[in-house]
């Protein structure tokens, strides 16, 4: 993303300091939603590209980016959707395209639900789905004493790029930069807090049942050889949700928005102007 060439601002939402980026030059609003342990550089290749047709809002959901990791938010999908719709009010926009990738598709979704007359169409990208809550047994060794370390220390002992080669299908993508964006929200010591209390907190993805309510237009998009989302997890989200249409690709990962970005621009430029 050409981020100088954007306004960026901390603002207060549910009494969360959230970090956002944005253009507004009287097109057509997007709103853009990361996944989960991402941030707005999930959209770096894909704004640049529709800056040229749309005003942009990005936003670090609490927890995550430059954010505030917050010790007091409630994570849940529920409570991100109604800080989204907070961020609507706050920009004072009306027939907003929300685009969510992965977690930020569920964040999506539920803002749909609460907010219906405001959102015009959603594009989920790669969307989780039907992941139930934490468990119990995870829930009670969540407040263990060491916990907060182990944690820690297991997210340090991992691989950043080792984790990128997962949502990539073509690892020879990913680039020194790549690295240091994700490497950078993980020095943040109240990072793992936050991580914490989203896995105490989180509720369980929307149910079909509640899926089938959502009348607004929805437009898919899924990589074929995704490993953190597969494809069926699309093909289930597309058969509930009642207005809903489903695009793949072949030899493409969890991270679209890398792989597939001028051909992700063109399907949202044609399914929201067109």
């Amino acid at each position: 993303m050409r981020r100088n060439s954007y306004s960026k601002a901390e603002i207060i939402l549910e009494d969360v300091n959230v970090y956002c980026e944005y253009i507004l030059n009287g097109k057509p609003p997007i709103l853009l939603i990361h996944g989960f342990v991402s941030s707005i550089y999930t959209f770096n290749r894909l704004i640049p590209l529709l800056e040229k047709h749309f005003s942009i809002i990005a936003l670090d959901l609490p927890g995550f980016g430059k954010s505030e990791k917050s010790t007091s938010f409630v994570y849940k999908h529920e409570n991100y959707a109604k800080l989204v719709a907070k961020c609507i009010d706050y920009f004072s926009l009306e027939n907003v395209c929300i685009i969510g990738h992965s977690m930020g598709g569920q964040v999506a979704l539920h803002t749909a639900r609460i907010i219906p007359e405001k959102i015009n169409k959603l594009v989920l990208l790669s969307s989780s789905g039907y992941l139930r809550s934490t468990n119990r047994w995870m829930v009670y060794c969540s407040y263990l004493p060491l916990f907060n370390q182990m944690v820690k220390q297991r997210i340090k002992r991992s691989n950043v790029r080792a984790s990128l080669q997962n949502v990539f299908y073509n690892p020879s993508l990913i680039t020194d930069e790549h690295i240091r964006e994700f490497e950078t929200p993980l020095k943040d010591k109240n990072f793992y807090k936050s991580l914490i209390r989203l896995l105490r907190q989180r509720e369980g993805d929307l149910r079909s049942d509640q899926l089938r309510e959502i009348q607004t237009p929805a437009l898919l998009i899924w990589g074929q050889e995704d490993k953190v989302v597969p494809l069926g997890v699309g093909k289930r989200l597309v058969g509930d949700l009642p207005n809903a249409r489903l695009i793949t690709y072949e030899e493409t990962g969890h991270f679209v928005t890398e792989e597939r970005s001028k051909e992700i621009y063109e399907e949202i430029f044609n399914y929201i102007i067109m």
